[in-house]
């Protein structure tokens, strides 16, 4: 790696990490805690790449980058942010940055997309829109997890595109958020908003009139999984149909879209005209450190609305992390908002969350599965399928270990990664001893990888 990179952060323990690693690699490194060194640094034509956090003694990072823009074209900015919602996201993408991280970042490869900056000789940026005014507050949309903000990141991207956009997930993950995010601030905010459902396409001007209501806006079909054979068929004859000047168009669906095209419900020429970019919108159980964050910005909302402060005690928060919730972001929501006005202190205790969420079940449904499936009815028609493919055969002797270990290796495997490969901290949440663990790592020849977090 060779060039020299301006570093611009309040925190001095990330300015020292930075500063190490970036001349390790080869860089010079001129590090500073303000922003007006910063621009003086990039007024005076020093540097090949800036990293910078958003939120500074003196000012904000995003609100620099048009001027780092102007004054330097062709000079990438890496943003790093503790605000780990989608509108920084978003606001670094607009205002044209070169790449955008969260804190806490991991340390490889954020010196990874460093090198590919210092590579790429970028052109001058074209003209954005103004963004409107956000709802920032009132969006949940927040979450520092890599899902979440690789989510982000391709919101982002895919949010001025003329490409057809399916958004995936459970219900209660936030897929119509997701939608309304991209149409909120893309360049067509000031059209219409329209969400369809299949009664909305019944007769015989049911798409002429959405595609009326909806203009150059945005269309979204909600749950279009499960849209009747009819309804699909309409929405194929209207997208062939469409002009340039049409809405964009955006779906959602809960269940496996794939799986329904292959069972013969759902049509292949709709699936792929829809398709055009997928978004996936993981489960809470999936970003489980992203619950702290969403919790506390219930409890905000709360007060905002006219409630009482209230917080979740150390042990409160660990049972509301522990919970699985089947119903994701939307059931959290209701779940914190009884707890603020049923709890009796400005303190939530743990007592108080295990009143209302009652008793966790103990397996949720399979994503996929069909609604309300347990995991042991998804594996029963596995099991059943794989003795009717032998065709009145039994299959090979020594099954019981087998199926154990296609069991075993995906478990141990996730819960491996959810645990940033702390084999400890691996086996105490599978609830086995840390020598058993290392005995089935290699037995079934799992690679650990260590994950190194900075703050």
């Amino acid at each position: 790696m060779d060039g020299t990179v301006l570093v611009a952060d309040d925190d001095r323990t990330i300015r020292t990490v930075l500063t190490q690693a970036l001349t390790r690699a080869g860089c010079k490194v001129h590090a500073t805690s303000s922003l007006v060194t910063l621009m003086r640094w990039v007024e005076e034509g020093k540097g090949d790449l800036v990293i910078s956090d958003v939120i500074m003694p003196d000012g904000n990072g995003l609100e620099q980058l048009p001027l780092i823009s102007e004054k330097r074209p062709g000079l990438p900015v890496i943003v790093i942010s503790a605000q780990n919602t989608i509108m920084t996201a978003i606001q670094a993408a607009e205002k044209e940055a070169y790449d955008y991280l969260p804190k806490p970042f991991d340390l490889p490869d954020l010196m990874k997309r460093a090198g590919r900056a210092l590579e790429v000789k970028r052109r001058a940026p074209a003209p954005r829109p103004e963004t409107t005014e956000s709802g920032e507050g009132d969006l949940p949309l927040v979450g520092r997890t890599p899902a979440m903000q690789a989510l982000y990141r391709l919101v982002a991207r895919v949010m001025n595109t003329q490409l057809p956009v399916m958004i995936v997930g459970e219900s209660g993950t936030g897929k119509s958020l997701i939608a309304r995010a991209i149409h909120d601030f893309s360049d067509r905010r000031t059209l219409p908003f329209v969400v369809a459902t299949a009664a909305d396409l019944a007769g015989a001007d049911g798409p002429s009139a959405l595609i009326s209501r909806a203009r150059g806006g945005s269309l979204v079909f909600d749950e279009v999984g499960d849209f009747p054979e009819e309804a699909q068929a309409r929405i194929v004859r209207m997208l062939d149909a469409l002009s340039d000047s049409g809405p964009r168009i955006m779906s959602t669906s809960q269940v496996d879209l794939m799986g329904r095209l292959e069972a013969g419900h759902f049509r292949e020429d709709l699936y792929y005209r829809l398709s055009g970019v997928t978004l996936t919108v993981p489960s809470l159980r999936e970003r489980v450190d992203d619950i702290p964050l969403l919790a506390e910005h219930f409890l905000v909302r709360a007060e905002r609305e006219g409630a009482n402060l209230k917080r979740l005690s150390p042990q409160a928060l660990d049972l509301v992390r522990a919970y699985s919730w089947p119903g994701n972001v939307r059931q959290l929501e209701n779940a914190v908002r009884r707890l603020v006005y049923t709890a009796t202190e400005d303190e939530i205790t743990r007592t108080e969350v295990e009143h209302v969420l009652g008793n966790q079940p103990a397996m949720e449904p399979l994503s996929g599965a069909a609604e309300g499936e347990k995991l042991s009815a998804s594996v029963a028609k596995h099991l059943r399928r794989y003795f009717d493919l032998h065709g009145g055969v039994l299959p090979p002797m020594g099954l019981y270990q087998r199926i154990l270990k296609e069991v075993e290796l995906p478990l141990i495997e996730i819960a491996l990664d959810a645990t940033g490969g702390n084999q400890a901290k691996c086996a105490d949440l599978l609830g086995i001893n840390r020598n058993t663990l290392r005995k089935k790592i290699t037995d079934l020849d799992i690679r650990v990888t260590r994950r190194r977090k900075l703050m």
